[in-house]
């Protein structure tokens, strides 16, 4: 079959897309390559502004200063730990929730599916919400990071939307006859079939949780228990002091060394997810575009 010849406005079309695309790639781009560059350069030049594309004078001295913060480290423990423990509460509760709302037969099916769809325009409000963390006993606890966020009515309802596309009632009727219980579909049937939903909710679940911060800000008072993101700002608010070094006690070395640890923290805490991703990348798109067909 012959290819049609693209026509003068059809390449402009499209070199004008390209253009802007390649306008948005480097957006996306430039702020990920500058805390990388920012973080092996000398620590005055990026602060006077003379980092812009390279780095210049290699050094390590944020990777030095925040090798030393042992409060980082705590974070990062209790970061892993709660996005670790908050990533399997939330798809416990939230994938079994959503096949048996994908279930026709469900009684009250309508009512339960309206109820989690107010959640997402109407919320009880911030003071409201603490003062049932407070009643529930969970401030400053472990759990205050994990239970309050279980099920997100969005998630939720994109899960639903997968099992009610993808998953066929030939298969479930199959299992029935066979003398299957409704356990024994969800879990030799729907769950198999459903590795690209799981695989989105596992990324979205994780990335919630590990740059979890307003919760931490809110319910969270010991220092122990602050995750990485929390860390991360009092490091940056301290890398901003530059007054009066003298009586703070404060020398040259220390404070160049915290204004390069604020990107070298960046890059530790960001490495995890990017790690991940490709792994699950595949799922990715495939999940998040199968599961919003319908609503």
């Amino acid at each position: 079959m012959k290819r049609r010849k693209r026509s003068a406005s059809d390449r402009v079309f499209m070199i004008v897309n390209h253009m802007i695309a390649f306008f948005f790639l480097i957006g996306c781009l430039y702020p990920l390559w500058f805390v990388v560059i920012a973080s092996v350069s000398d620590p005055s030049l990026v602060t006077s502004g003379q980092v812009f594309l390279w780095p210049k004078k290699i050094n390590l001295i944020g990777y030095q200063t925040m090798l030393e913060q042992k409060e980082i480290w705590i974070g990062y423990k209790n970061t892993i730990l709660y996005t670790a423990v908050g990533t399997a509460y939330n798809l416990c509760l939230t994938i079994p929730a959503a096949y048996a709302l994908s279930v026709r037969t469900l009684p009250f099916r309508r009512f339960f599916n309206m109820f989690f769809l107010v959640t997402m325009f109407i919320g009880g409000g911030m003071i409201p919400t603490y003062l049932l963390i407070k009643n529930l006993r969970l401030i400053n606890t472990f759990w205050v990071m994990v239970i309050p966020g279980g099920v997100g009515a969005w998630n939720l309802i994109l899960c639903r939307n997968f099992f009610t596309e993808n998953i066929p009632l030939e298969l479930k009727d199959a299992t029935r006859i066979d003398g299957g219980s409704e356990f024994a579909i969800f879990f030799r049937v729907v769950l198999p079939l459903s590795k690209a939903i799981l695989a989105v909710m596992l990324l979205f679940f994780a990335v919630g949780h590990w740059n979890s911060f307003r919760s931490a800000l809110l319910y969270i008072r010991d220092t122990d228990r602050y995750p990485l993101p929390l860390v991360l700002r009092n490091l940056l608010m301290k890398s901003t002091v530059t007054d009066d070094l003298s009586s703070s006690g404060i020398s040259m070395n220390r404070l160049l060394g915290m204004q390069g640890l604020k990107y070298c923290v960046i890059i530790v805490a960001s490495l995890p997810v990017l790690v991940l991703y490709p792994f699950i990348q595949k799922y990715f798109v495939k999940g998040v575009m199968v599961g919003s067909v319908k609503g």
